[in-house]
């Protein structure tokens, strides 16, 4: 079955800042773009024979890491994201929690705050630091299984620079866990001090594990409590109320549902929570979002085109994620590009591609 698709018009010198090519006296804008909105049909954009194709991080098929731009991906992502439906979750249960957890944190001693390692910035609320004040934090990576190796050393150094406490941890496996249980009640250990010179009692440490939907919180408590008491599964909002859990004496920690900002207006960050599936999937359109993941698997140094091509036995002519879900469909589902797009979001969550980030550290 032939595929026809219409061609995109010409795009305008709004590109992406990673498509303009610069010298000290002229600009080149190579149009390479796909356009991703469903409202037109998708096709790839030719490329200009003097702009450096996409594919040029690659050296005979092999990977060229030192040469990959994460600045530039970033833009591109913005770039693609702009024309999109905006990605916007924001269920009932979650500003009640925001206003309970509020409350709450005036009787926490240390605050473990839990970001997806895959993407640690897109992860990260805007308001928690104003909201923790001067309170002592942990910051957790989890889903750490799910990065390269080169991926955690980056993150960790970075976050080190910045003299913040980080753990790297899998909640399903339980890796992280106790260390993570020593150092909350490390950062703590003045408290009891503070109350024997008042006379009062010893009582447990409070700590309070706070973070976005579906970035494993409660799968972490399980793990530390080596029982299931906070209810866990692979989908954002199954955590609905704030509650405690006694971690031996010594030791008392809050579960809270995933909490968002009210609206998400970094829309480069809100695709990325929807293909980690940290976003509820009736905040996005998963044909849009399907489509940018393949275009950001096509330019990552350690997946590239190839493994595409090879997980769905298609040839992958240019850098169009649209055209690619259609082919995909036609071969696999019978013209259904939704359940395409799906398979493919799956693939990735599932590790298919391999393990890999979305974000690098900004440059310090």
């Amino acid at each position: 079955m032939a595929l026809s698709l219409a061609p995109l018009p010409q795009p305008s010198s709004s590109l992406a800042p990673s498509q303009r090519f610069r010298s000290s006296t002229y600009v080149i804008a190579a149009p390479n773009r796909c356009s991703v909105p469903r409202a037109t049909a998708a096709t790839s954009l030719d490329r200009s024979s003097k702009g450096k194709s996409d594919f040029s991080i690659y050296v005979h098929g092999v990977p060229n890491n030192e040469e990959f731009n994460w600045d530039n991906l970033e833009s591109d992502i913005n770039y693609w994201a702009r024309p999109l439906r905006p990605v916007q979750w924001y269920p009932g249960h979650i500003g009640k929690t925001e206003r309970e957890l509020k409350e709450q944190l005036k009787l926490m001693d240390v605050v473990i705050e839990v970001r997806d390692a895959r993407i640690p910035l897109a992860t990260s609320h805007p308001m928690m630091d104003k909201w923790l004040g001067n309170r002592k934090k942990i910051l957790v990576l989890n889903r750490e299984d799910m990065v390269s190796k080169a991926d955690r050393n980056a993150w960790a150094s970075y976050f080190a620079k910045q003299g913040v406490k980080v753990i790297l941890a899998n909640g399903k496996l339980g890796m992280g866990a106790m260390k993570l249980s020593r150092l909350a009640k490390s950062l703590a250990s003045d408290v009891n001090v503070k109350r024997r010179a008042k006379g009062l009692l010893p009582r447990p440490v409070r700590a309070g594990i706070v973070g976005y939907p579906n970035v494993g919180k409660s799968s972490l408590i399980n793990r530390l409590l080596k029982r299931r008491m906070c209810p866990a599964a692979p989908r954002p909002g199954v955590t609905r109320e704030l509650k405690w859990v006694h971690f031996g004496k010594d030791l008392e920690l809050l579960d809270s549902p995933g909490i968002l900002p009210m609206r998400i207006s970094d829309q480069t960050a809100a695709i990325k929570l929807a293909m980690c599936d940290d976003i509820g999937e009736r905040s996005y359109d998963v044909v849009d979002v399907a489509a940018i993941l393949v275009q950001i698997l096509i330019k990552l140094p350690t997946v590239g085109p190839a493994a595409l091509s090879k997980r769905y036995k298609l040839d992958l002519d240019g850098d169009c994620g649209r055209i690619f879900l259609d082919k995909v469909a036609l071969q696999v589902f019978g013209g259904d590009v939704n359940h395409a797009a799906f398979r493919v979001l799956c693939d990735f969550r599932k590790g298919k591609f391999g393990w890999v980030a979305l974000e690098r550290p900004p440059r310090l």
